[in-house]
């Protein structure tokens, strides 16, 4: 009996224990789900709350962000017109050019002071690129001559590429004032050339009378490719001028259907110089390939022969033409009258230039301003049969002193 109590008192105990530990475990284990809670909790509590409705929220935290703003249609159609229109400028034609010669590669206007005209290719040379330029002086002025250059110089944009050929009674001969020339215009084409060949080409085809009755100096540009084989295209110049208008700008015209190109002038009118009932009676009589198949017209305007553009591959029997003219008309015997044969021999053969290459007289300010070329109002010597003479200095006008180089009279003498 007491050792079955003594196992009973033993067993007690240990459940005793047992029951002891088990309490002491479960409190640990409460106490350490609490801190887990706890902590938990507390982090929970620590992280950002995330909105439940966003676009209720939005204009609370953007303020200041709208939606963006539609434009109007007529805003779409204005800008499309533009693009359209910026478009359209590229099919225009240009309006000015950059020449590859010029260094500093400055634009230059097509034809900004003449009239629209077609395209030009004629005075400058296809071989060597220069713009000749021939005046015929029937007795040799110098100092006309040294305006006449300066002021054709000074106008254009390109003088490098200008060539002048002066046509001379001595030419190439008289040394003296091709060095004078070339010390006032040490940087210019110059040549001198000599009138023989020229005037014996005439002699040949014409009498004495009617090599009298002609004007060498409206002639002779004619003739001149015939003698001169690379002098085919160019520009002629009357000596007696002053060219304040941009030579190049008549290499812009194509001849490549006509004999020449000229300045119509309306103050010299054909019924001035030969009945119209005459040239009828010319043109149905005669049958010539220089006699228009049309009526001519009475009242048509001269060619001005100041200022020519010569094609001399369209002059063939431009020559015959004239003395035929000139012996038709019987015009050998009225010298005191200007010879309308060249007239008649361009007659709807020549390139009608814009009336602004007509040669004006400098009588006023606003004439000069306005003309590309005026006469010469300086002073000038007249060729004579018993001497050159100076016309008196109280025709002179100013115009030619502006044109006139700082070392003229130093070198051709006052």
């Amino acid at each position: 009996m007491p050792g079955s109590l003594h196992r009973n008192v033993q067993r007690r105990s240990v459940n005793s224990g047992i029951s002891l530990f088990q309490q002491k475990k479960v409190v640990k284990a409460k106490s350490m789900s609490s801190s887990y809670m706890s902590w938990r909790s507390s982090g929970t509590n620590r992280r950002p709350t995330q909105p439940t409705n966003t676009s209720k929220n939005r204009g609370t935290i953007y303020p200041d962000l709208n939606q963006d703003p539609t434009p109007k249609p007529v805003i779409h159609f204005l800008a499309f017109a533009l693009i359209i229109f910026l478009g359209l400028l590229q099919f225009l034609p240009a309006s000015h050019f950059r020449h590859p010669s010029d260094p500093h590669r400055n634009w230059v206007p097509f034809n900004s002071h003449s009239s629209p005209s077609p395209t030009v290719k004629l005075a400058v040379d296809e071989d060597d690129g220069l713009i000749h330029i021939v005046s015929w002086m029937q007795c040799l002025d110098l100092k006309v001559l040294v305006v006449l250059a300066n002021s054709t110089l000074s106008s254009s944009r390109y003088p490098d590429l200008l060539h002048f050929h002066f046509f001379t009674p001595q030419g190439d001969k008289d040394k003296v004032s091709f060095y004078k020339l070339k010390v006032l215009f040490p940087h210019s084409n110059l040549e001198l050339h000599g009138q023989e060949k020229v005037k014996e080409i005439i002699k040949r085809a014409s009498s004495e009378a009617e090599y009298d009755s002609l004007n060498l100096e409206e002639i002779a540009p004619f003739i001149i490719p015939s003698v001169h084989q690379s002098l085919t295209k160019f520009i002629y110049v009357s000596p007696n001028l002053i060219l304040m208008g941009r030579i190049e700008e008549l290499t812009g015209i194509d001849l490549s259907a006509h004999a020449a190109a000229a300045a119509e002038d309306c103050s010299n009118r054909l019924n001035s110089y030969v009945s119209l009932d005459v040239l009828d009676a010319i043109q149905r009589s005669a049958s010539k390939p220089w006699i228009t198949v049309t009526p001519y017209v009475k009242d048509a305007c001269m060619p001005g022969l100041s200022l020519l553009l010569i094609n001399g591959k369209k002059l063939e029997e431009f020559l015959e033409a004239v003395l035929w003219w000139s012996k038709v008309l019987n015009w050998s015997d009225r010298s005191d009258k200007r010879n309308p044969a060249i007239g008649l021999a361009l007659y709807n053969r020549y390139l009608k230039l814009s009336n602004s290459w007509l040669v004006k007289e400098p009588a006023s300010v606003d004439t000069i301003e306005k003309s590309m070329i005026t006469h010469y109002d300086g002073p000038k010597i007249v060729c004579s049969e018993f001497g050159n003479d100076t016309i008196p200095g109280s025709s002179h006008g100013n115009l030619w002193i502006k044109y006139l180089p700082s070392m003229s009279n130093q070198i051709l003498g006052s």
